[in-house]
């Protein structure tokens, strides 16, 4: 792998948004990634027939990526964290976030400006930490707090769209997930 540079970077129109709009949450090892042939960092397909499970989000939800570099060592690796909000109690949810606390999964993550990222591609994602929340006063959370990390050798890769005006459901199909599972949060 070669360390030399290969562009600059001029200063963007400020014309995006922060947020996160969706996760997907892949089961660890069905995915078969292909990479875009000319840029490796971007992946053209996840397979064909993947069975995602949707979770819509809106508001207290983050997607992190902090670099750790250690010249003494000679390594570097990408800790990912996504910092989850679902509103909302019931009995099913509860019984599916302690399968995703049990497995290490794939996560897709949708942002606000149209842009999926795979987090844990290769090791998969944990989850490191959260709570169950009722809340105290009426407008207090009722529901759940998630944190997943997943360290990696390179950052989350970015999912290729595959034309300009195509909906985010649309390129997810397109790069090979099954009609994504609704989540249970109604």
């Amino acid at each position: 792998m070669s360390c030399t540079l290969t562009l600059g970077r001029k200063e963007p129109c400020k014309s995006v948004v922060g947020g996160i709009k969706n996760v997907y949450f892949v089961d660890f090892g069905d995915l078969t990634i292909t990479y875009d042939a000319t840029d490796t960092d971007v992946v053209q397909s996840v397979g064909s027939s993947v069975s995602s499970y949707k979770y819509e989000l809106k508001g207290n939800s983050s997607f992190e990526q902090t670099i750790t570099s250690s010249r003494e060592n000679g390594t570097t690796f990408f800790e990912q964290t996504l910092n989850l909000t679902l509103k909302k109690l019931t009995k099913e949810d509860n019984k599916e976030l302690k399968l995703l606390a049990y497995g290490r999964p794939h996560v897709v993550v949708e942002d606000y400006n149209a842009n999926l990222f795979i987090m844990g591609i290769e090791h998969g994602a944990e989850v490191s930490g959260g709570s169950i929340v009722t809340g105290a006063g009426m407008a207090d959370l009722s529901g759940y707090t998630l944190t997943f990390t997943a360290q990696e050798t390179a950052p989350a890769n970015f999912i290729e769209k595959t034309a300009v005006d195509e909906t985010v459901s649309t390129t997810l199909t397109n790069a090979g997930f099954a009609s994504p599972t609704e989540g249970t949060n109604t």
